[in-house]
């Protein structure tokens, strides 16, 4: 029997810049290594053009080196800096919330390096919503002008966020939560989400489409899966283009 083919629903569907990209292996879990090359050679077979790169070394083991990997990857010249980059990767810096001292300092070396997004890993990391050093780096983030890109349960991680002007993309919104996202984003022009968990036929439609992001998390889930929500959605050619890639642009520059 030939194996079912789903890439083949997804017709001519390209995602010019997923939110939602890992490199690096999750030392506890069973999965592939994410070594960048194999990373982004699993975008490019499911026509995804640029990946959002965030590290997972920086999250577990060592902000610094954990980003200037990401650095390296991204950039054509081999500086570590953001100028002459590597269209395929946007890099995106990783601080870690148990330092919340050391992690405002890695913010602001991150800037001046071009960086313009931060990936925070409270899960993890072993963080709560309400510990003082996620609301720490969410002022600090949000001063500098940086997207932040933040895991956790939207119910609860909304709260560091709110009232800071902050422009924040929340990964883990699952659908089950998605009426609570929609409430507090109500409230937060900034508020944004993936759609990797939102896998109930209507839920891409329910979120307005500037507010909402292609994420798959290559390699560690199954990019072909979102692909297929957003191909098969009732959404309209313009609001597909905007979530597979536009909305990330704009924020992302």
């Amino acid at each position: 029997m030939t194996a079912f083919d789903a890439s083949s629903l997804v017709g001519g569907l390209e995602v010019t810049l997923d939110v939602d990209v890992l490199v690096g292996a999750y030392p506890d879990r069973d999965g592939p290594p994410g070594t960048p090359r194999a990373v982004l050679d699993t975008l490019a077979a499911h026509r995804i053009r640029a990946g959002a790169v965030a590290s997972l070394r920086a999250a577990l083991f060592d902000m610094r080196s954990g980003n200037d990997e990401v650095l390296a990857l991204a950039t054509s010249d081999g500086t570590g800096t953001a100028s002459g980059r590597d269209p395929a990767v946007v890099p995106v810096g990783t601080v870690d919330l148990r330092d919340p001292i050391g992690a405002v300092r890695e913010i602001d070396r991150l800037a001046e390096l071009g960086v313009q997004a931060v990936r925070l890993f409270p899960d993890e990391q072993g963080v709560e919503a309400g510990f003082p050093s996620v609301r720490h780096v969410a002022r600090k983030a949000a001063g500098l002008g940086l997207v932040v890109l933040t895991g956790g349960d939207v119910r609860r991680f909304w709260q560091p966020f709110s009232g800071l002007d902050a422009t924040v993309v929340f990964l883990d919104t699952h659908f089950y939560h998605l009426g609570d996202f929609l409430v507090v984003a109500a409230d937060e022009p900034g508020f944004h989400t993936s759609t990797r968990l939102l896998n109930s036929p209507d839920a891409l439609e329910t979120v307005p489409a500037d507010r909402l992001l292609y994420g798959s998390r290559t390699p560690h889930y199954e990019p072909v899966v979102p692909l297929l929500r957003l191909a098969t959605s009732g959404l309209k050619p313009d609001e597909i283009a905007a979530v597979a890639g536009g909305n990330a642009r704009r924020l992302l520059g």
